[in-house]
């Protein structure tokens, strides 16, 4: 009885299914019918009503169970309200916190002394891009030389940007072909990888057959079988062993090390916190020795200083005096000096406002005046910048100059990263493609092992449930249909070759 089967779905059997024609893609998939019919379709199953031959047949052990957890039912505990009442509660609670934040931050604001208080910040605009500055130009001063230098340089950003983006196009056309290449050797360097693995799969089950078929002949031999016993002779499932399992005594190396790493890390920890606290016992005497001599200095100068020289020692002194912060050191200083007593009540009065305001006001150059009103600035950064410097002012040699350099040192680095960036990218999948091959390659031997392991975990009780009906005493003739299924079991039972 034949039975429909659905077809792979698999990238190979697709490439097949495509390169073939009507006529022979129907004789394939008839072919692959009847292999898989004629591997596991039985027509002789049922012929006869002893139930002892079907359970030999269809290898049915009388000690199966099944497995343990088929009937555990996880048990999944669902809130459903308690999302949401999280998440109403966060969202209240955040909008709690920030009123809380804006009600301190007011009452920080009105309750602070004037020389703890923020200063007022001019909003800078930085015209950072030559595009923006050309355009607040030409609305600022509307004029032929703005005009026709802002339209320079946008027309050559906009060269700029279609060069740009041809360039890169190139290069990402140039990296897929080269990937199409890479991808080629690829799979044809797999090809015998593949034939490696697929050839020793099929030489495992040829020699697992050949070593299960002697042993069989044993039992089902005309030879006297009473010295053959089933006790201990074979290995249960669970004492097999794999290479790569790791022994008690790799265990305890590796507790050991682990131990090791563990201490030496803590040692470690330890070193380095006494190495760190001895470079800031170091740091501190630096300091202190460096307090030393700017007390000394400020000595000098203040005995030195009288009332014709005050007003330049006090600026010497002032920045002293921000380095020593000290105030009982900064007026005992003061006091000594020889000046009037005014002057040095005046003097002890600023040092004290200068040591205790939080911030300084920025110069006015910079930071505007503190009006918050928009105050514009430009800092450019481009290589557009200097052909907008050059039309303004075609006649300087120096601007023109200035700007085919640039301008060519620009484009020439570009092209340079660009070049660099794809031969980079190129070489390194050229690399991986590599590094997938010698992986493959080294992977074959675990490909193997683990189908070995697999064939062996589905063989290995059918051997064992053969040799105890054996031992039993059963019939030679239901033996030899045990043994012949079994074998049949190891050349086309699970895992198959071709998964």
């Amino acid at each position: 009885m034949m039975t429909k089967i659905h077809q792979l779905n698999d990238k190979e059997s697709l490439r097949q299914q495509r390169n073939l024609t009507q006529s022979q893609r129907k004789n394939n998939l008839y072919t692959k019918e009847g292999v898989v019919v004629n591997s596991f379709v039985k027509d002789c199953l049922g012929c006869e009503n002893n139930i002892n031959e079907t359970c030999d047949t269809l290898l049915i052990s009388q000690d199966a169970k099944m497995p343990s957890r088929l009937n555990e039912t996880p048990v999944s505990r669902e809130k459903n309200l308690a999302p949401i009442a999280g998440a109403a509660l966060g969202v209240m609670g955040i909008i709690a916190a920030t009123s809380f934040y804006i009600n301190k931050s007011t009452e920080a604001a009105l309750t602070n002394a004037e020389a703890k208080k923020l200063q007022d910040v001019t909003r800078n605009v930085n015209l950072s891009k030559e595009t923006h500055q050309v355009i607040y130009q030409i609305v600022h001063s509307p004029n032929k030389k703005t005009i026709l230098a802002g339209m320079g340089v946008l027309t050559l950003s906009a060269i700029a940007f279609m060069g740009k983006t041809f360039f890169d196009g190139f290069k990402d056309v140039w990296i897929k072909k080269k990937e199409a290449d890479i991808q080629k050797n690829l799979q044809e360097e797999l090809i015998g990888i593949e034939t490696q693995s697929f050839s020793g799969k099929m030489q495992i089950i040829r020699g697992m057959l050949a070593q299960n078929a002697m042993k069989f002949k044993k039992y089902l031999s005309d030879e006297d079988q009473s010295n053959i016993a089933y006790q201990g002779k074979y290995k249960t499932l669970e004492s097999v062993s794999f290479k790569g399992q790791h022994k008690n005594g790799k265990d305890r190396q590796h507790g050991m090390g682990y131990f090791l790493m563990g201490a030496a890390t803590v040692a470690g920890i330890v070193g380095f916190g006494f190495l760190s606290l001895k470079f800031l016992s170091g740091t501190k005497s630096r300091i202190n020795a460096s307090l030393g001599e700017k007390i000394k200095e400020l000595g000098e100068i203040i005995g030195k200083s009288t009332a014709g020289t005050m007003e330049n020692d006090q600026t010497r002194m002032m920045d002293l005096f921000k380095i020593i912060d000290d105030k009982s050191i900064i007026e005992k200083n003061i006091n000594s000096a020889n000046w009037a007593d005014e002057a040095k009540k005046e003097f002890i009065k600023r040092v004290n406002t200068t040591l205790d305001t939080s911030v300084e006001k920025a110069e006015k150059t910079i930071a505007g005046s503190g009006v918050p009103k928009p105050s514009f600035n430009s800092f450019v950064d481009d290589y557009i910048a200097f052909c907008y410097n050059w039309l303004l002012d075609t006649q300087n040699k120096q601007f023109k100059q200035l700007f085919f350099g640039i301008t060519g040192l620009t484009a020439a680095t570009y092209g340079g990263r660009l070049t660099g960036e794809a031969i980079k990218d190129i070489q390194v999948k050229k690399m991986n493609a590599q590094t997938e091959v010698n992986l493959q390659s080294r992977l074959v031997s675990t490909e193997l092992r683990n189908f070995k392991a697999k064939k062996d975990a589905s063989i290995q009780p059918l051997i064992q449930d053969f040799y105890k009906q054996a031992d039993c005493g059963k019939p030679k003739s239901e033996l030899k249909t045990m043994a012949e299924n079994i074998l049949f079991e190891i050349k086309n039972g699970p895992p198959f070759v071709y998964s």
